[in-house]
């Protein structure tokens, strides 16, 4: 029989043992609960002791119950797939609340009254912005200029050298757009984090900690930039979620031994 553990979802601010009415991951019939220590409390439930595949289903049962939890509490999400590992699963937790107690209240102080925002912005018509890059870019239209008057056979070279230089403008072009429009929407953060492009068509994929008060006022910004850009630059705009872009607790249990 596979040896039961707790699977770890978030910490809340918590003084007293609850039942929370979410879904567990990899079981409909799992109970949702916390485990307490001090005034802390991390959100579990009952799981095998294995790994977890970072299949969509997995990964939407873990931040389903996050998001659940944070309808009513502060939370800090804790990496997906955390399990304890040993025989005493309580006993782990206890040690890690009361071992990184100072840690988790400053980042719940951090992160109190604050949700996160997220927007992605990407080109409509990348094919027009290829044309402005060799437009705006001499050296790139002599090159392309050379290239399609002689023979596919003889430019190789020159032509592995002008998509060098399409990617270095269209990166600098990029830049300039991001900056563009992170710009109004940074005064209404405490902090933002700009995540790694995903495709060449993304400008920006970034996240806002906001304060709950001034979630109106974000919403008002980012509409406003979609009527200054949206014919050439479309948003995609989610939120308000837990702040995974701003906290993400690893644990380590061989650290607690």
């Amino acid at each position: 029989m596979a040896e039961v553990g707790k699977y770890l979802y978030c910490i809340i601010p918590c003084p007293e043992d609850r039942i929370l009415y979410a879904v567990a991951i990899g079981s409909e019939d799992g109970v949702v609960h916390t485990v307490c220590n001090n005034g802390l409390a991390v959100v579990v439930s009952d799981s095998p002791v294995k790994q977890y595949e970072n299949t969509r289903t997995n990964m939407m049962a873990h931040e389903k119950v996050v998001e659940t939890v944070m309808g009513e509490f502060a939370v800090l999400p804790v990496r997906f797939g955390t399990v304890t590992e040993s025989a005493s699963p309580l006993q782990d937790i206890q040690k890690l609340l009361s071992s990184r107690f100072e840690e988790f209240h400053r980042l719940l102080r951090e992160t109190e009254d604050k949700v996160e925002l997220g927007l992605k912005a990407f080109w409509r018509d990348e094919k027009a912005v290829f044309k402005e890059v060799v437009t705006e870019n001499a050296g790139i239209r002599r090159l392309y200029d050379s290239i399609s008057q002689k023979a596919p056979w003889a430019t190789h070279f020159d032509r592995i050298r002008l998509g060098e230089m399409v990617k270095e403008a269209l990166d600098r072009k990029r830049a300039k757009e991001a900056a563009k429009i992170l710009l109004p929407l940074r005064r209404f953060a405490h902090s933002v984090q700009e995540n790694e492009v995903l495709a060449d068509r993304m400008v920006v994929n970034a996240a806002f900690l906001v304060d709950k008060s001034r979630e109106t006022e974000f919403d008002q910004a980012v509409g406003k930039l979609d009527e200054q850009i949206g014919e050439r630059i479309a948003l995609k705009y989610v939120g308000p979620a837990p702040p995974y872009n701003f906290v993400n607790i690893v644990v380590n249990w061989k650290e607690l031994s």
